[in-house]
């Protein structure tokens, strides 16, 4: 079929950073057969559906770089085709999706059935294989084998991998086969069975701790690996005022390194745990509000290079627990936009171009994506296009999510920002247009 997106306002995140949003280029964008056939003003071309797009703000589809989408193995909380439609409702277009599945993504079969699945709706999954077998952080995974599945990165998420000569190792094997080493920096032994930020809340909640200190030292660590080896390595979910200084420090020697945050933890603090809130508790927990203004400025800067969501699935009766006997983690797909325009774009950090290029080019760059039809709008390629209100004022409810658990740390807060409709591979999905 084919669609005519009609009068939008076209946000383009390599060019008009500090424009208005009211003068931005207003666009026409005709997509036939799936891809980009035709850009430009007041197009005279018939189409088979129409989205009158006046007042409203066309940017490239999001990428996340961070998702758990539970399949296989975990299918009670999430399946590769709910949580592609939860990505598509929330403006994603692509995913990195995380290897911590059972079995875990450490066999070409496991890589062979999420790419397969992904095709169903369609969504363009990128997998990420593991580092080490099982996850259990002894013996490396077959990477080479992994990188023909078609894996794009390696990462034992969820667990750092502690033994320093293995992870070298993982690195020189990375590096010469074209792979990314994302790394989720947490020395468990300094974590010690904490369930949230360790300071003046904790102490008065009476719960463990979780020290700043223990994601730092593994940062430490993995950028002299990185400096050691020359791999590019990838800062999962940073989440400390200290970590963004030693980023920034590693960028400025050189070393290849980028990293990401999280839109909970560009938001949110420790002080939203209060009340044993489940649904706040996520892996690195809620910080200081010093840290949530480092991490924004470190986006303005460059430092951070990209938000990703980190959605992490639960049933209702795993967040139901106790605190401490609750998993960690929280759903973001849906959230994201509305989350990232409501802290950095509404309180003036960050133009709307900004919000393309955290959410969109910067991914599609970390990824070598940029020709092939992501983090930018290009008449030829696929189209992967995201159709937003950034002034629409709106609740999260349950009820509305398109993912299978609803452990969202945002529940009954109004966002500012919504995505309305996205294009993903060619195929358009309206929700609130």
């Amino acid at each position: 079929m084919s669609l005519l997106i009609r009068g939008a306002h076209f946000v383009d995140p390599s060019e008009n950073k500090k424009m208005k949003p009211q003068n931005l280029p207003v666009m026409d964008i005709y997509v036939n057969g799936g891809k980009i056939e035709d850009m430009g003003q007041n197009l005279a071309i018939k189409a088979d559906e129409i989205w009158e797009a006046k007042g409203l703000y066309l940017m490239p589809g999001f990428m996340d770089l961070h998702t758990h989408f539970r399949e296989p193995g975990n299918e009670a909380k999430e399946t590769i085709v709910s949580g592609a439609h939860a990505a598509i409702k929330g403006g994603y277009v692509a995913s990195v999706s995380m290897p911590n599945t059972l079995p875990p993504c450490d066999h070409q079969s496991v890589i062979d059935n999420i790419i397969r699945k992904a095709k169903e709706v369609p969504y363009a999954i990128f997998p990420s294989g593991t580092i080490s077998k099982g996850r259990a952080g002894k013996e490396l995974s077959e990477m080479a084998d992994l990188k023909q599945a078609g894996i794009v990165a390696v990462t034992d998420d969820g667990d750092w991998v502690p033994d320093a000569l293995l992870m070298r190792r993982a690195m020189e094997y990375a590096a010469m086969l074209g792979l990314i080493v994302m790394s989720h920096c947490e020395d468990k032994c300094l974590s010690a069975c904490g369930v949230m930020n360790e300071g003046l809340v904790s102490t008065i909640l009476g719960m463990r701790g979780i020290p700043g200190a223990s994601e730092e030292v593994a940062v430490a660590r993995d950028i002299e690996l990185a400096r050691l080896t020359g791999v590019h390595l990838h800062l999962c979910h940073v989440s400390t005022a200290r970590s963004v200084e030693l980023v920034r420090r590693a960028k400025a020697e050189g070393i290849r390194v980028t990293a990401e945050v999280t839109p909970h933890h560009l938001y949110l603090t420790e002080e939203n745990v209060e009340g044993y809130n489940t649904n706040a508790k996520m892996n690195p927990p809620l910080r200081l509000f010093e840290d949530t203004q480092a991490l924004q400025k470190a986006l303005q800067e460059g430092v951070i290079d990209c938000i990703a969501t980190d959605h992490a699935p639960h049933t209702q009766e795993d967040k139901m627990q106790e605190f401490d006997a609750a998993p960690f983690g929280v759903i973001g797909l849906e959230t994201a936009f509305g989350v990232v325009m409501t802290s950095i774009y509404h309180t003036g950090q960050a133009s709307l171009a900004d919000v393309a290029r955290y959410m969109s080019q910067r991914p599609a760059e970390i990824l070598g994506l940029r020709k092939t039809g992501f983090g930018a709008v290009c008449k030829g390629t696929e189209a992967n296009l995201t159709l937003v209100d950034p002034d629409r004022d709106w609740p999260v409810t349950p009820e509305e999510f398109r993912s299978k658990s609803k452990n969202s740390c945002f529940l009954k807060m109004k966002l500012k920002g919504k995505v309305l409709a996205t294009v993903c591979a060619g195929k358009p999905w309206r929700f609130d247009l």
